[in-house]
């Protein structure tokens, strides 16, 4: 029976019983709504009580996170937290498992995803593999012989289960790769499937055993299927000849080869038209508050209101309600507060706290309001001076967090920065603070979607940057990261990128939160 936190008490408790928790165990899982388990050390998550509610924590692989607790349980073998975030935009069940206990729970993952990469092995084994050649383009048929192989990818860690199926077929002449998801598949994740897919075959074709694997197969279910054509697209050529997209059906019962995708069909799709800029009205508090530290804060606007953000960090949004600006405050995971007399000691600790700890000279770097939305943190630093990427860029107007569309089948993304040159020409910057597989393959995405709205003149009809003339060229794509966080594939999976595509490799220093500094800059697909 879950514990609602719903006084003071209650949430004093339960951060002393969960402490006393933490401290008994060094490692544990973390499972989100009953999904794949992710490792953490003891030292990668915290609780912590702020503003009277209780704060969970996690600074993993796939970046830092913060939810606020609502109602807990300990069964005796799991922690399981009712929580939310984005201020409460997001909810879910975390259950927190001790590495002891959670053997058995990973075991039968594991084992499950295996069932389900045999099974997949033999219907593509039944099946047929489609062919093609520059002489004869049309499909043709060649029945499979045997299974060589069939196992999972490695997981995020070493006890973790992988998410892809790993088989290789073998037929008279030639051995085959084919791979596809075994965990719960989402348009999402579109972008780690194809990094593993083409990292796995490259391995494989550096590979001396006769005969060689020259073919990879990558199976998707049908919701996936048009973000998985859209990215198969965008390869280079001699590469995308070699690897072909299956379908498989709902039951997982039987594949078949999809129709050839060709790069004129991105353009084909219906857009919807992209919204005018209009002049944003700044409410006179919000103007106070920003004076407060007009170095640090700033103001995104969006479709429901405005947003305040302290190095990034919302803490603060503005809506319109019967004609008047309301303020609620509060950063992610807490409960968010109307901003008036009754609150307002709240709102000066929330101000004094992010002044504080939310700083490039902060002494305690463990501190989540410093860890937390570390690219949003790098995103503002741009967003005042984007030139000091590339002074070749205009410093304003500057599109942060843009949206070519809002959600879809393809799980749209906001754009982390678009921004253009002097000479006309569009830049897509993708930001990243820690290593990321997809890095790659979502600025390269970014790209697909600017380049749709450029080629039916929606960036030039909307005036996104004024009367400047946007150039009829493709749009430029910045990848941007510190040195030492470019993710260590990044190279290999840079260079299956059509060249037509011009991808740049931007590495800033370090110390990249007391002030951007480029040390070098280079084309990573030509």
């Amino acid at each position: 029976m879950l514990l609602p936190l719903n006084d003071v008490l209650a949430v004093a408790n339960a951060e002393r019983a969960i402490q006393e928790l933490q401290d008994r165990h060094n490692e544990w899982f973390l499972a989100r709504d009953g999904g794949a388990p992710l490792a953490l050390a003891t030292t990668e998550f915290d609780f912590s009580v702020d503003h009277r509610r209780l704060i969970f924590s996690s600074w993993t692989e796939t970046g830092s996170r913060s939810w606020r607790i609502a109602a807990w349980s300990w069964t005796g073998e799991k922690l399981v937290l009712e929580a939310s975030r984005r201020m409460g935009a997001e909810v879910a069940t975390l259950e927190l498992v001790p590495r002891a206990s959670a053997k058995a729970i990973v075991r039968s993952i594991a084992a499950a995803r295996q069932a389900r990469c045999e099974k997949l092995a033999q219907v593509v084994a039944q099946t047929s593999v489609c062919e093609s050649s520059a002489e004869d383009p049309r499909l043709k048929s060649v029945p499979l012989a045997k299974i060589e192989s069939a196992t999972l990818s490695p997981g995020m860690r070493r006890d973790q289960p992988g998410r892809y199926a790993r088989i290789i077929v073998r037929l008279t002449h030639q051995r085959i790769a084919v791979t596809a998801t075994v965990a719960k598949s989402d348009a999402r994740n579109i972008d780690s499937l194809f990094s593993s897919a083409l990292l796995w075959f490259n391995r494989l074709q550096s590979r001396p055993r006769r005969p060689y694997i020259e073919r990879l197969l990558i199976v998707v279910e049908h919701p996936v299927l048009e973000a998985a054509r859209q990215r198969h697209v965008l390869l280079r050529d001699a590469l995308r000849e070699r690897i072909r997209l299956w379908e498989i059906d709902e039951a997982w019962q039987q594949v078949e080869p999809t129709r050839p995708f060709e790069r004129k069909n991105l353009w084909r799709k219906r857009l919807t038209r992209l919204p005018a800029i209009a002049e944003d009205r700044i409410a006179e508090q919000v103007k106070q508050i920003i004076s407060l530290a007009p170095q640090a804060i700033d103001l995104v606007t969006s479709r429901h209101g405005q947003t305040l953000r302290y190095h990034g960090l919302p803490f603060a949004r503005v809506r319109r309600v019967m004609d008047r600006d309301r303020l609620w405050f509060g950063i992610e995971g807490s409960r968010r507060r109307l901003l008036d007399e009754y609150h307002e000691q709240d709102w000066v600790k929330l101000l004094r706290d992010l002044e504080v700890y939310r700083h490039e000279n902060c002494r305690d770097r463990r501190q989540w309001l410093y860890r937390a939305a570390g690219e949003a943190w790098l995103e503002s630093i741009l967003r005042r001076d984007v030139s000091r990427l590339d002074p070749g860029l205009i410093v304003a107007p500057l599109h942060a967090q843009f949206r070519t569309s809002h959600g879809g089948p393809t799980g749209a993304r906001p754009i982390d920065l678009l921004a253009l040159r002097h000479d006309g020409r569009l830049a897509v910057i993708e930001l990243k603070v820690n290593e990321d597989r997809e890095h790659v393959f979502q600025g390269v995405d970014y790209w697909r979607r600017v380049e749709a709205h450029r080629r039916r003149g929606h960036i030039s009809s909307a005036k996104l940057f004024g009367e400047r003339e946007i150039s009829d060229e493709s749009p430029l794509v910045y990848l941007v990261a510190p040195t030492l966080r470019f993710h260590p594939s990044f190279a290999t999976l840079a260079r299956t990128i059509a060249p037509d595509i011009e991808v740049y490799r931007f590495d800033i220093h370090e110390n990249w939160r007391a002030g951007v500094r480029v040390v070098r800059r280079e084309r990573v697909n030509g």
